[in-house]
């Protein structure tokens, strides 16, 4: 139960801060949280949004840890997504993508498969 909440804290930390940067600075966002690799558009207030929700989630999953892990399923997801669709190519093609976001992701998608109460969920 400790473990899920120290995921969910990491979530709040993250999350909120790509949430809040990507809404209310979203140039800064493009420098800092997609390191240049990506031009401005109103997209990126919509990734905003998506990681304002998990921000919000995770707040509910320190309460909540079993009931909220449907939100940790849907990031192994994504993430995951994310990783084999849009890094793994643009490393393949030596293409700019944002190395801090992969890093994470691939950290995310390598500890999720071990902090998900499966069975919790699954019942």
């Amino acid at each position: 139960m400790m473990i899920l909440k120290i995921v969910y804290a990491a979530n709040i930390l993250v999350a909120g801060w790509i949430s809040i940067t990507s809404l209310f600075a979203p140039k800064r966002a493009v420098s800092s949280v997609f390191q240049n690799t990506v031009t401005y558009s109103e997209a990126i207030r919509l990734v905003g949004c998506l990681w304002g929700a998990i921000f919000i989630l995770s707040v509910l999953g320190l309460f909540y840890p079993k009931k909220m892990a449907l939100v940790l399923l849907f990031q192994l997801i994504y993430k995951g997504s994310w990783l084999v669709f849009v890094a793994l190519p643009a490393i393949l093609e030596k293409k700019p993508y944002p190395s801090g976001m992969a890093a994470f992701f691939v950290v995310w998608c390598a500890v999720l498969p071990f902090v998900i109460p499966w069975k919790s969920i699954f019942q």
